[in-house]
Order: C-alpha cells, then structure tokens, then sequence
C-alpha cells in the first residue's frame, strides 16, 4: 500500500566525476556511486525505524535500470582549478530500533573528507538528540560529544559517508548518499 511507502534498507555511498560539462561531471559520480541507472528523487532526512544498514554491494543488487529510488543525496560542484569540495551524508541510529534515526546532508568548498564527514555526522546526531530530549551541544569538541553518546544510552551508532575532491580542469562533481531500498 502506496501509503505506507517505508524503506526497510538503507545503504550508503559515493563517487566523484570530472567532465567539461557540469551535468555529465554529475552522471559520472552517479556512475562512480553505483546509483547512475536509477531515477533518483530526493527526500528528506527520517531513518525509518527498524530500516537495516547493508552493504553498499548488496544494495546495488536490488537496483535496476530506471526503478524510481529513493536518497538522501549531498552534492557539491565546481568547475574552478584547484577548489577543494566536498559531499557527505551523516547518520545517527538510535538504541531504540522502533524509534526513527536521523541523515543529513552536508556539501561544501574548502573542506576536507574528515572535517565535512564529522559535520555531517554531528548534525544528524544533534537532530536526533533533540527528538530523544538529549541536550547536544554542537560546540563542544568531538570526544565531548563522544562521551555525551555514551552518557546518553540513546544513541547507539554514527557514521558518515563523504566524498572530496579537488577540481583540476572542467567540472568536478562530489556525491555522498543515502539509498533506500524496499
């Protein structure tokens, strides 16, 4: 039933392109991703309850050539020499699997992996710990925050999936995503 369209899986990924032409630098991180032959349509960042992390080889097994897809996509392009961009998806799972977790995108210029990687990672953390009534404070350091997870008991897991790159000459197109599958 149409109206009750939940993921069950989720996988992460992502891919970088270069072409002179913004658009075909987009399909090839597409294609670097593994997601180019579907029809993507992006939504919002809600983890559904229970949807189950898989590896990237066993998502891209369930895809086929034009199915409608649904992601949670960051991405970031530029065709000026020697810029620095970047494109991440964080997430954070709560303890509790039948409550829903949180994704984020991020995308920026004169970011390194890690840096955009850890943001992204804790602004999908903050957005969960405000739904589970945890006070977050997104200006303490990283292993503050590390220990305010494990002080917590609500929030199991988080991660990231980032993709930089530095532009040479055209189009260099960054791309990180969350794909659901049913």
């Amino acid at each position: 039933m149409l109206s009750h369209l939940v993921p069950r899986k989720v996988f992460l990924t992502k891919g970088v392109g270069n072409h002179k032409e913004e658009l075909r630098s987009f399909e090839l991180a597409l294609r670097d991703a593994g997601i180019e032959k579907s029809n993507l349509v992006t939504v919002s960042s809600i983890l559904p309850p229970h949807c189950k992390m898989v590896p990237k080889s066993k998502g891209l097994k369930e895809i086929f050539p034009g199915m409608i897809t649904f992601t949670v996509l960051s991405k970031c392009s530029s065709n000026e020499p020697y810029r620095l961009i970047s494109a991440s998806v964080g997430c954070a799972v709560p303890s509790d699997r039948s409550l829903y977790g949180y994704l984020s995108e991020h995308h920026a210029y004169g970011q390194t992996e890690k840096l955009a990687g850890d943001y992204a990672e804790d602004l999908a953390a903050s957005m969960l710990a405000s739904t589970l009534g945890i006070e977050f404070d997104e200006s303490k350091s990283w292993d503050e925050k590390e220990e305010v997870y494990r002080i917590s008991d609500k929030i199991v897991k988080t991660t990231n999936i980032t993709q930089s790159a530095i532009v040479k000459r055209g189009y260099t197109t960054v791309v990180a995503a969350a794909v659901f599958l049913f």
